[in-house]
């Protein structure tokens, strides 16, 4: 059902928290910066997974904060035409919507290059507000199951004030929290090469985290700075919750611990790959809706290798289209793809 504004207003399942953002691609092999024709694609980790989770066919509310400029009205627009649930959306007049530049190699593999747009004010998204928040709180958690969330409002005091405290709301009215850690230096430091690993200062941050996460995802990298460990049982016993911890690696083998069981489960390959930006956060909303068909249908056997066998047909399907959001699948797209590998079961 639409509000006033023409948003959905679905009692959400799923509330993803943090940055809505542009993906400004380069051309293969070129500069975003200078090179053309350039790709603008609507993106950012949270958004990414609550516009799959909605393709996918679940009921899901985004919180976070846009700039009052034509890409903020874009992604209001996307959002609302995907079933997204808005009312946790806040619009900044001060700061513009955050805009990515991302420089892909010929195979379409990505680097984040830095920032475009800053009025020397910030982004919207470093200024989530977390009183805005707090009057939409009761609304927006009535139904839900699952808090999605990413260390990058961390890198900003009043986005990670407004993290850390729907955190605490989401433990106190029995949300679980799903954690990808979606770590990239830039939003930290935007002087920092792309493929840093965090300071010391910033792990021992971030690792706050780790002890609310009941789903833990991580690339290879990720786990390798936090943890020491590629091991996803080991990381899993380390922490509070002895969250289930999926730990992707490219087109390579995605490790799992989940329900107490310990598996790898294969890629999917892709044919032509065009951009692999959004692919992991595509992923992420596969395994989001798997857990809730879990949930829905607790006798139903979804064994953990085929929830990721889903998960991973969604990010391969993503990687075969521009952007993040525009390729991602719905529920039976990813069931016709699955069913062409032959002994996958979606």
């Amino acid at each position: 059902m639409p509000g006033s504004d023409g948003s959905a207003l679905n009692q959400p399942k799923f509330i993803c928290f943090g940055e809505g953002l542009v993906d400004r691609l380069g051309p293969l092999g070129g500069n975003p910066d200078c090179d053309l024709p350039v790709d603008d694609c609507l993106g950012g980790a949270p958004a990414n997974v609550a516009c799959g989770l909605a393709k996918l066919g679940n009921d899901v509310a985004f919180i976070g904060r846009f700039g009052n400029d034509s890409i903020g009205r874009d992604f209001r627009k996307l959002m609302t035409h995907r079933g997204v649930n808005l009312k946790g959306c806040q619009i900044d007049l001060l700061r513009p919507t955050r805009i990515v530049l991302v420089q892909r190699d010929l195979k379409g593999d990505r680097t984040f290059k830095g920032f475009s747009g800053d009025q020397k004010d910030g982004f919207s998204d470093q200024a989530i507000d977390c009183q805005s928040i707090s009057k939409v709180w009761d609304y927006l958690h009535k139904k839900a199951c699952w808090l999605l969330i990413g260390s990058i409002p961390l890198a900003s005091p009043v986005s990670a004030e407004s993290l850390l405290w729907c955190i605490d709301r989401a433990k106190k009215n029995g949300l679980r929290i799903a954690f990808d850690v979606n770590w990239r230096p830039t939003f930290w430091d935007a002087k920092l090469p792309a493929n840093s690993g965090p300071s010391e200062n910033v792990k021992e941050l971030i690792a706050t985290l780790f002890e609310s996460a009941s789903l833990l995802k991580l690339a290879r990298e990720e786990a390798i700075w936090f943890f020491n460990e590629t091991d996803p049982c080991l990381i899993s016993r380390s922490l509070p919750l002895s969250p289930d911890v999926v730990i992707t690696d490219g087109s390579k083998k995605v490790k799992w611990w989940m329900f107490g069981r310990q598996g790898e489960t294969d890629v999917m390959p892709v044919r032509s790959v065009v951009d692999t930006t959004g692919a992991g956060d595509a992923f992420t909303a596969g395994l989001l809706h798997q857990y809730l068909l879990k949930n829905v249908f607790p006798d139903q056997e979804l064994y953990p290798d085929n929830m990721v066998r889903f998960a991973a047909a969604c990010g391969a399907m993503v990687c075969g289209g521009a952007g993040a959001i525009s390729p991602q699948p719905s529920k039976h797209e990813v069931e016709v793809f699955l069913s062409s590998f032959e002994g996958l079961i979606s």
